[in-house]
């Protein structure tokens, strides 16, 4: 039986989850559909950014997809690590001249989402989450495989 503390934790992580990467998805889609990849990387290049269309790229599809695995909780390590990357390129190279603040085009968000998907890379999904259910799983597949040998 699940502790409250367990269920409080699992609900917390859920919902870091959903808000996450429902932002992370709605940046990705105004890039790929709003902006096109083309137009996104045009404006990374008037920002400076190295590799604009790489760049574009990276940032489009990790957001996208990044933040649908978020949302399910799935490969968090890997999709933690891959967001971090994404925010800190935009801290580094756009918004930290800014200043801190979203309304004058500062690191506000960009710190934020990214600090988050640090400790979401580092807690893990919780039992809410699909890394939960198939690293059970495949614990219990290796432990059938170890009763039988």
């Amino acid at each position: 039986m699940s502790s409250p503390v367990q269920i409080a934790r699992d609900l917390a992580l859920l919902v870091a989850r959903l808000g996450l990467g429902v932002i992370l998805i709605a940046h990705g889609w105004q890039k790929l559909s709003d902006q096109g990849l083309a137009g996104t990387a045009a404006g990374f290049g008037q920002m400076g950014v190295p590799l604009p269309t790489v760049s574009a790229y990276y940032a489009t599809f990790v957001e996208l997809v990044g933040g649908v695995a978020l949302i399910l909780g799935l490969a968090l390590p890997l999709v933690g690590l891959l967001v971090a990357l994404d925010m800190a390129g935009a801290l580094v190279l756009v918004h930290l001249p800014n200043g801190l603040f979203a309304s004058q085009g500062g690191f506000e968000l960009v710190l934020a989402i990214g600090v988050g998907a640090v400790a979401i890379a580092a807690a893990g999904s919780g039992r809410l989450g699909l890394d939960h259910y198939l690293l059970r799983r495949r614990s219990k597949l290796g432990e059938e495989q170890g009763v039988s040998a």
